[in-house]
């Protein structure tokens, strides 16, 4: 691998020079708001030369290929005032200038909004779904952001309730806060996904995510192991978390939040610089998050802590220092295991179970403690006009002790041995797996070089970058089974299931189980993508990654063997644009894999035993085709595509009918999945904005085991979702500040059994319904919701069945300074 490293490092620089010999001067600059805030969506111009740009995220713009000359320079926006300046371009240098608007932020939105000019809620360019500055209609790949304006209209406090304005990915399991799997899990595309990237690296947390710093939250569809490898990612995607950065004024905002179920809250949001001169900055973001439970026992209590510091020397270097701590001390959500098949339970839906929806079936005291600390560096150097650099490292750490209740349904004949009680299921077994002082460990660096540059008259977007990731767990499981009640039996104490009673199971004796996960992985890799635009209006996207995974071995609940791969992931786009920047037509190839170890196969040559082999890459190839609109000057924005996923080489057990082969497995199984997205973000009239998504998908395993095959996967989800928030602000000349929101989210029926010995058990299609309102005067803003208006039970889970929240009320009151 060292070679490799070597031969990109020389590439790189051979191409660089020879680039630099050919590129022009250069305009650059930054847009903010007079409260300091960067102005995202901005027209910047230059003269009558054609060329511009729209600033991003955080306010910057590039402008390329720039003649020597004297130039008026623009900054616009439908509805805002125009602010410009003259510059003088000198060859072979970069100019830079800065505009701040008239406006503070709360203005420019509602200039913005009265105007009618921009979509809100809609984000037109991503720096981190292709590691590079691309507008949505430049990309070939699908996918969704969710902005803090549409957290804070809804008043989310979460990851998990962001989650719920992204097309296509449904929330299947509660946050356990168990170190290195304790995250939320949700589903996208069929495949099970969980939130481990913050800002495009590895930002694990072991718990539920608070938004407190969250600007927006990416969800990237499909296969992309090519520029963020397998690791981080699934088949189905993966969710990025872009955190909240300084800016050069003083500012900031307090919050205070109470509502149902006990729910207290105080958060804080604080700007500013540190220096006469503004090049060093400081924000931080902090929470505490108090909510008990709609069932009899349970609770969350959270701090959440992010401070970040901005050092910017000069024009070319910035230096970015920060840190997210989550202390979470929780009640872990109620989860219904399936030990037991469909029949033996007496139903086949969650609904038809002879379970309290608002019992717990235990007592106080099984808490869980989790930490999550994550640090990150990064350090950007634009070396010439065209080229500049990242580099990233990341420390991130997860800790879990204590205790996590589980249950699962037993059939009444198991229970009383008589076989005329078969058909239902009126017990419940109750048991805990705790952890033990566990802990996980992710280190990473990353390396990007940036280039924008043209050849000729070819347009090169390019990144080439450099990646290490260590992750070093250290989890130790163990548990036992507490007892078995009845569920039909009036004014029963649960109440005894509870954490001093198991500690002293603990003391008398060793538990019934112990599962260490122990093992250090390390992966090297090296990647490149480059966009080319072949003219104005057709680009194509071609990019490589070769990734060395060395397993150094360890323990999951018994021997895992060392071994190395090495696995090289391809992908490709093409984007046509019939009319520039309105409409992109799009298609895309997407890979990624997995490595499954080591496995035990048959052979025929020695029926009589199973060997170990080394198994091939699991893989993963999606192809893609859709259509993206940025129409009618921004107010309507729209992605509709079509894939289709097929993992190949997956492992399954060996269909030889001779014993020995029961015990072994081989590695031929197939799974598809295919499907439609839709998402719509529109601002049809004045004041009004829509927020839409429609998926569809159609899982199936194609050669699998003989009890699955031809089936839809347990882990899938369910096939049909939808999401819809639609908000109102008021005109001025009404109430002046004034705005309602309502939507929901619909998701068909959710096969969480599906097998020939197991049946079929459903958890029932459900509609939830969401609305608030919100009021800004000045520097106030109070803001209410009523989440689940309708009192809906609905159950998420995947081999799981968890209840979900009824109805809950949330109030807040924030002053911003």
């Amino acid at each position: 691998m060292r070679s490799v490293y070597f031969f990109l490092f020389i590439l790189v620089t051979i191409s660089s020079a020879k680039v630099l010999a050919q590129t022009g001067p250069a305009v650059r600059g930054n847009v903010t708001t007079a409260d300091g805030n960067p102005a995202e969506g901005i027209t910047v111009t230059l003269g009558t030369t054609g060329l511009g740009a729209l600033t991003n995220s955080q306010g910057d713009f590039v402008i390329n290929r720039v003649k020597a000359g004297t130039y008026p320079i623009r900054v616009s926006s439908v509805g805002l005032k125009t602010a410009e300046q003259t510059i003088t371009v000198t060859a072979g240098e970069t100019t830079t200038v800065s505009f701040v608007l008239a406006e503070n932020t709360a203005q420019l939105q509602e200039v913005i909004i009265s105007a009618g000019q921009i979509n809100r809620f809609s984000r037109t360019t991503s720096d981190y779904v292709s590691k590079m500055p691309l507008k949505n209609l430049e990309n070939p790949q699908v996918y969704t952001s969710v902005g803090k304006e549409l957290l804070a209209e809804q008043l989310v406090f979460s990851v998990d309730d962001a989650i719920r304005n992204a097309p296509g990915v449904q929330r299947m399991w509660e946050a356990t806060g168990r170190s290195g799997d304790g995250g939320g899990f949700y589903n996208s595309r069929s495949f099970i996904l969980q939130s481990s990237l913050r800002n495009g690296v590895a930002g694990y947390v072991s718990s539920g995510i608070d938004a407190v710093n969250l600007e927006k939250l990416e969800v990237i569809k499909g296969p992309s192991a090519t520029l963020f490898g397998s690791a981080l990612t699934s088949y189905g995607g993966l969710m990025n978390r872009v955190t909240k950065k300084p800016y050069e004024t003083v500012g900031g905002e307090v919050t205070l939040a109470g509502g149902s179920y006990d729910f207290n809250r105080v958060s804080l949001d604080v700007n500013t610089p540190l220096n006469a001169s503004r090049s060093l900055l400081l924000r931080v973001n902090t929470a505490y998050n108090y909510e008990g439970t709609f069932q009899t026992q349970g609770y969350t209590r959270s701090f959440a802590l992010a401070p970040s510091l901005m050092f910017r020397p000069n024009e070319r270097l910035s230096i970015l220092l920060d840190a997210e701590i989550t202390r979470v001390q929780s009640v872990g959500k109620q989860m219904i295991f399936f030990y037991f098949p469909a029949d033996q339970l007496g139903a086949t839906r969650a609904d038809q179970l002879n379970l309290d929806y608002r019992n717990s079936y235990m007592g106080d005291g099984l808490s869980l403690n989790s930490r999550s600390t994550n640090l990150f560096g990064q350090i950007n150097y634009r070396l010439s006009p065209t080229f500049t650099t990242s580099t990233n490292i990341t420390s991130s750490q997860s800790f879990s002790d204590g205790k996590g209740a589980y249950f699962y349904l037993v059939p009444d004949n198991v229970v009383t041995g008589n076989p005329a009680d078969a058909g239902k299921a009126n017990y419940l077994t109750r048991a805990d797996q705790s952890t033990d002082n566990s802990r996980n460990t992710v280190f990473e660096v990353q390396q990007n070089l940036n280039g924008d540059f043209r050849i000729g008259s070819l347009r090169n977007r390019v990144v080439v970058g450099l990646d290490f990731l260590r992750i070093n767990s250290n989890q130790r499981f163990f548990g036992s089974t507490f007892d078995t009640v009845p569920l039909n039996v009036p004014g029963f104490d649960y109440s005894r299931f509870s954490g001093s009673r198991m500690d002293s199971i603990y003391a008398s004796g060793p538990p019934q189980f112990t599962y260490p996960i122990i093992n250090k992985r390390n992966i090297y890799s090296a990647y490149a993508s480059d966009v080319l635009n072949l003219t104005d209006q057709l680009s194509v996207l071609a990019a490589l990654r070769v990734d060395h995974y060395d397993n150094k071995g360890g323990s999951e609940g018994g021997a895992v063997a060392a071994y190395q791969q090495t696995a090289l992931s391809p992908k490709f786009g093409l984007v046509y644009q019939p009319v520039k920047d309105v409409v992109a037509l799009f298609a895309n190839y997407q890979n990624s894999f997995n490595n499954r170890g080591v496995y035990n196969a048959f052979d025929l040559q020695a029926p009589d035993s199973t060997s170990q082999r080394q198994a091939k890459l699991e893989r993963a190839n999606q192809v893609e085709a859709g259509v993206k609109l940025d129409a009618f000057g921004g107010k309507l924005s729209t992605t509709i595509s079509y894939y289709s996923i097929r993992v190949n080489d997956i492992l399954r057990t060996d269909p030889n009918p001779l014993a020995a082969a029961r015990f072994a497995q081989i590695q031929d199984g197939v799974q598809t999945s295919k499907g439609v997205e839709m998402e719509v973000i529109a601002n049809p009239a004045r004041g009004l904005n829509v927020v839409a998504g429609f998926s569809y998908n159609d899982a199936k395993l194609v050669r699998a085991d003989a009890d699955v095959n031809g089936r839809r996967p347990s882990t899938a989800s369910s096939p049909y979702l939808a999401n819809l928030w639609v908000s109102y602000r008021l005109p001025d000349n009404l109430v002046k500040g004034l705005g309602v929101g309502v939507g929901g989210n619909y998701a068909s029926d959710n096969k969480i059994l599906n097998s020939v010995s197991q049946g079929v058990f459903i958890l029932p299609a459900y509609t939830v319904l969401n609305a608030s309102v919100f009021y800004t005067y000045r520097k106030f803003r109070v803001s209410g919701k009523v989440d689940n208006f309708t009192n809906q039970r609905y159950w998420v889970g995947y081999t799981t069945a968890n209840p979900q929240k009824l109805r809950n009320f949330a109030g807040s009151v924030s002053y911003a300074f």
